[in-house]
């Protein structure tokens, strides 16, 4: 991110440039009209927000509002906050060793107004990136007034200032973003005095700092996330703060199925291969729970639990192919089991299911698998395989079975390859996945008998 070494360097040089000034929301204004128009993607990596949240938040930064983003945990208000400094401009110009990142045709603050009128054209320029631009604060209880917008500096007082003097503020996150984003995660979190002193700052854009007003015109473009539940007059936010935002936009988790599975293939660090068809059992496991009157719904089940599931998963694979000597080891529907017993505490139950966690894990996992099974093999007459299972020896799959084991268990089928085939499993790996995961399938259509040892073995009979 080194600034080039053709830009302006002095403020006489900038206006000989012809460098036009522009608010940080005429930047985002024009930038994303620009994106807009040439068809490009101004929000990479979001993912199921194109024909709800996006148009709306587009709408909002075209009106120049202030935006809060309302839902519940894990929905990917964080992820949209922060591809906004993507539409400032990648380079701009600001005063050099200015406190505040001031831009140099308009110096606010004394020191800088100070040093403009001594050097005139002379005033050194430097360059900010617009990763720069961006700062944001998880609202904590620990949360002050002076971590926002600023306090006087004992510091500078002791040099002889008087409390009176603007230069012995030390500025707080707000101040320091002037000509950027700034963004507040969890806002209703913020005690009501900490709320307060954001008003003048969203509607006036100066700030008071103990019982003195700083006359400072920030340009700062504020959003926010909130859970809809806090952010309501009877939750943790207060009405004046409130009404301050212009828009108030509604998350959601992924409607479609298809973008729950673009997620979690986004978003998960796998440390071996996943089949696809794993990650759409996770995906409709995580859709289940998220319908189930088991699970206390306002806490909301996160994209994150089905990206944990799949790392997991993929961890569990690694683990088995460590311990039985597996150089390429390929998750397989027996490792399914361990997103249960790790991720139980990401789900919160309503308080009458205390003591069933498990049993309603297990239950909705089963219903992910049975589904998935039914909509990925469907047309593949199974009928030999069942033939094949009643009347041969049982098939014996577990965290202890390595896929070649597996497969030479296995009698030569044809539908075996029909399965292989549709599922894409081209390998010994990918194939002994494939095969399991038809063989869970038939058990859970009840057309094959499945028990369980003690070791975590698994027969199908």
């Amino acid at each position: 991110m080194t600034s080039p070494s053709s830009r302006p360097s002095t403020l006489g040089a900038l206006r000989a440039s012809g460098h036009v000034q522009r608010s940080v929301k005429d930047e985002i204004r024009q930038n994303l009209l620009t994106a807009l128009r040439d068809g490009t993607d101004p929000w990479p990596g979001i993912v199921g927000f194109d024909e709800t949240v996006v148009p709306q938040l587009e709408r909002a930064l075209l009106a120049g509002h202030d935006v809060v983003l309302l839902g519940e945990r894990g929905q990917g208000k964080t992820r949209l906050l922060r591809t906004l400094p993507l539409l400032l401009d990648e380079w701009t110009p600001v005063i050099a060793g200015s406190e505040l990142g001031e831009h140099p045709y308009e110096p606010i603050t004394p020191a800088s107004i100070r040093r403009a009128a001594e050097l005139g054209d002379d005033l050194p320029v430097a360059w900010r990136h617009r990763s720069e631009r961006y700062a944001e604060k998880l609202a904590t209880p620990d949360t002050s007034v002076a971590d926002l917008v600023g306090d006087v500096d004992p510091v500078k007082v002791a040099e002889g200032r008087s409390l009176g003097d603007p230069e012995t503020i030390h500025f707080g996150l707000v101040p320091r973003s002037h000509r950027g984003i700034v963004a507040v995660n969890e806002l209703p979190d913020l005690a009501e005095r900490i709320q307060v002193s954001l008003l003048n700052v969203m509607e006036e854009r100066d700030i008071q700092v103990r019982g003195y007003t700083i006359r400072l015109p920030l340009d700062v473009l504020l959003v926010a996330s909130a859970n809809p539940e806090d952010y309501t007059n009877r939750g943790r936010i207060i009405t004046p703060l409130k009404d301050r935002f212009g828009a108030e936009i509604r998350t959601h988790y992924p409607m479609e199925l298809d973008d729950e599975i673009a997620v979690i293939r986004q978003e998960a660090e796998l440390q071996s291969r996943v089949p696809g068809f794993l990650l759409e059992i996770l995906a409709r496991f995580t859709r289940l729970l998220r319908e189930s009157t088991s699970v206390d719904q306002r806490s909301g089940v996160s994209a994150r639990f089905a990206v944990a599931g799949a790392e997991t998963v993929a961890a569990s694979a690694v683990r088995r192919g460590a311990v039985l000597g597996e150089d390429d080891p390929v998750a397989r529907p027996v490792d399914l089991g361990t997103v249960v017993e790790v991720l139980r505490g990401k789900v919160e139950f309503e308080s009458g299911e205390e003591g069933r966690e498990f049993e309603v894990l297990d239950h909705l996992l089963r219903r992910a698998t049975a589904e998935t099974a039914r909509a990925r093999l469907a047309g593949i007459d199974l009928a030999p395989l069942v033939a094949a299972v009643e009347q041969g020896d049982p098939v014996v799959t577990g965290e202890r079975i390595t896929a070649k084991v597996l497969l030479d268990e296995l009698p030569e089928l044809p539908v075996l390859d029909d399965i292989a085939d549709r599922l894409g499993a081209s390998d010994p790996g990918t194939r002994a996945s494939a095969i399991e995961f038809a063989l869970e399938g038939l058990y859970l259509a009840r057309r094959i008998s499945k028990d369980t040892g003690d070791d975590g073995a698994a027969v199908y009979s």
